[in-house]
C-alpha cells in the first residue's frame, strides 16, 4: 500500500468518525447503483449531508 492510499483511508476514517462522509464513495456508489441519475456537486453533497444531519434543529442548539 502507498503512503498517499494510505493517507487516504486515514483521512476518510476521520471523516466518518465526525460525520463527513465521503464525497468519492458517494460518487462511485451513484454511478454503479444510480447511473440514470444526476451527481450532485461537491458542494451540493456537503450541503445535503449537513442538512440531513442538522437540518431539523432550529438554531444551531443542540439542547
Amino acid at each position: 500500500m502507498s503512503l498517499k492510499a494510505l493517507w487516504r483511508g486515514l483521512a476518510d476514517t476521520g471523516r466518518l468518525m465526525v460525520g463527513v462522509p465521503s464525497y468519492q464513495a458517494y460518487c462511485a456508489h451513484m454511478a454503479e447503483a444510480h447511473p440514470d441519475r444526476p451527481v450532485l456537486s461537491a458542494t451540493a453533497f456537503f450541503r445535503d449531508r449537513q442538512q440531513a444531519r442538522y437540518g431539523g434543529r432550529g438554531g444551531g442548539r443542540c439542547c
